[in-house]
């Protein structure tokens, strides 16, 4: 008599029954499926589950295992496959079981339901209970899996935050907004709209130009002369004279805030304190911030070369604080030291301590700019074509990796011509990481020809988590890989016509020993698009941005 995780099959269905409210065939198969990842995992341990789909199978493993979503135990991965797995809590060893289509062919009212061959109307419903209970698991494939480390580190939660937005309790952890208040909530209109309104402010006290001798400016006075100068003609603190009325007449300004008629008090920030604060919570390592505001505005600069990299999220949470700003270049640009990365300031003259307070707690956990090295690496330049290792064609994409990498300070240490071969295409990526290169440029053999087998031989030559194809045009079929420690990059031919493709993005962010993901290059699909323009002025256009 079959069982499942100890119980009979008759006990189980009554289970089931209990649990999901009907006779669900999906969680009849995940009962199958849960008994025979249990009886391939080792006994008296600990163990998580992965579920590949939301449908009837997470019912199954929480009815018959400890794990569940409220105990963190179950998660839940939707990505459409009638798929489980349960794995060692901390170590991360698994096994997988899924559906295996071509094993359900000796199970065509299973195989009809699966795959929804036929309305449910017209299912036999009894034949198909009947296949379930005989077939039991033999449809179903087994495989040993490693979960990543992100799926086996159970930390606990850091602490909880007041969302500054909807006033609800969240994670701290999850950024300086709640999820769902950072777009991520199922509701067409929100639960709770908070009200649109500007920042308040202070009851200040101005006095006519005449009378302002002697007195001290509250804030910085800007002048503006149209095409010529933009700054401030009077700076906060600055002692007010009888020859300065006729100046401020001309700026417009018939009254002024003077220090000696106002003092809002504790609750209210002066915009030259509320923006150093914001710079300086702002910058992370390898930036730095000017001392001194100017016209209530502070900037954040580059304290080195390198590579900029902007939390977005962060950035997005503190421009959602009613009466505070801050502007700045978009993330993964290349900065030499001095310039200019953001500025940020209170907009009213005063701000109420509760907006920055709400303002500084989103930027208390993480830094919103960083500036990253940019190693000078060793470089290795694979070039793949019979047509080029024959010498019918001449070889121009060396010198044109060379210049690129040259201008950050790498340095080619080797370069090597091979013909579209397998073999001969591995042995030279081996050859070159054993030389010493930190940086493996291959060129070409990434496109969909027969004769392409770059790909092929640098996964023989031991090319780890490949990553192969980008959302960026020029340079579609971009690869990227290691070899140990040895980064990889695969240039597409497109980069012997286009003056700029993918290379010339992904190229800082390796020197910058930035770990790139898929969905880091989802994401770039985003803006890069190259125009092909007549005049390149990358990188001041929209490439990449």
């Amino acid at each position: 008599m079959k069982t499942i995780c100890g119980n009979t099959y008759e006990h189980y269905l009554d289970m089931v029954k209990n649990f999901h409210g009907h006779l669900a065939p999906g969680m009849l198969i995940g009962g199958f499926m849960v008994d025979a990842a249990v009886n391939n995992l080792p006994e008296g341990e600990f163990f998580d589950a992965v579920c590949e789909t939301r449908a009837c199978l997470p019912d199954a493993i929480q009815l018959l295992t400890p794990c569940t979503i409220g105990n963190g135990w179950l998660k839940i991965l939707n990505m459409g496959l009638f798929a489980l797995t349960m794995f060692e809590k901390f170590d991360g060893e698994g096994i997988r079981v899924y559906v295996d289509p071509p094993k359900l062919e000796p199970w065509p009212e299973i195989k009809s339901w699966f795959f929804k061959l036929k309305p449910k109307k017209e299912q036999n419903f009894e034949l198909l209970l009947k296949q379930i209970s005989d077939a039991g698991a033999d449809f179903c494939s087994l495989a040993k899996v490693q979960m990543k480390p992100e799926y086996v580190d159970h930390k606990r939660r850091k602490g909880f935050d007041i969302c500054r937005q909807c006033g609800e309790a969240y994670p701290w952890e999850d950024g300086s907004l709640c999820l769902s208040c950072q777009g991520q909530n199922p509701y067409v209109t929100a639960a709770k709209t908070p009200e649109l309104s500007i920042s308040p402010a202070p009851d200040l006290t101005a006095v006519n130009v005449e009378e302002s001798e002697g007195m001290h400016a509250l804030h910085d006075m800007t002048r503006i002369i149209p095409g010529e100068e933009k700054g401030p003609l009077y700076k906060k603190g600055q002692q007010l004279k009888g020859a300065d009325v006729c100046r401020l007449q001309k700026m417009g300004r018939t009254r002024v805030y003077t220090a000696e008629k106002n003092n809002p008090g504790a609750e209210w920030v002066h915009e030259d304190e509320a923006a150093l604060a914001f710079a300086k919570a702002m910058a992370g390592d390898g930036a730095a911030f000017t001392d001194n505001p100017r016209e209530g505005k502070a900037e954040i600069i580059a304290d080195r070369d390198g590579l900029l990299t902007v939390d977005v999220l962060a950035l997005e949470a503190f421009n959602s604080v009613l009466g505070v700003a801050c502007a700045g270049r978009h993330s993964c640009t290349v900065v030499k030291k001095g310039d200019k990365l953001a500025g940020t300031r209170a907009l009213p003259l005063y701000l109420h301590r509760q907006y920055f307070n709400q303002a500084m707690d989103g930027l208390v956990h993480r830094p919103v700019y960083q500036v990253h090295p940019m190693r000078q690496a060793k470089v290795g330049v694979l070039v793949t074509g019979t047509e080029v290792f024959q010498g019918l064609v001449q070889d121009k994409f060396t010198p044109i990796i060379q210049k690129k990498v040259e201008h950050y300070g790498s340095q080619v240490i080797c370069s090597d011509i091979v013909a579209d071969d397998r073999e001969a295409i591995s042995a030279c990526a081996k050859k070159f990481v054993e030389a010493g290169v930190d940086l493996l440029v291959t060129t070409a053999g990434l496109s969909v020809d027969p004769d392409d087998v770059t790909r092929l031989g640098l996964t023989d030559a031991g090319a780890e988590n490949l990553l192969y194809g980008a959302p960026i045009l020029p340079g579609n079929m971009t690869l990227l890989a290691n070899m140990g420690e040895t980064q990889v990059i695969g240039v597409p031919a497109c980069a012997l016509f286009h003056e700029r493709t993918s290379f010339d993005l992904l190229l800082p962010r390796l020197l910058a020993n930035l770990e790139i993901t898929r969905k880091d290059l989802a994401k770039m699909g985003h803006g890069a698009f190259c125009l092909d323009c007549k005049t390149c002025i990358y990188p001041r256009c929209g490439f990449g941005k």
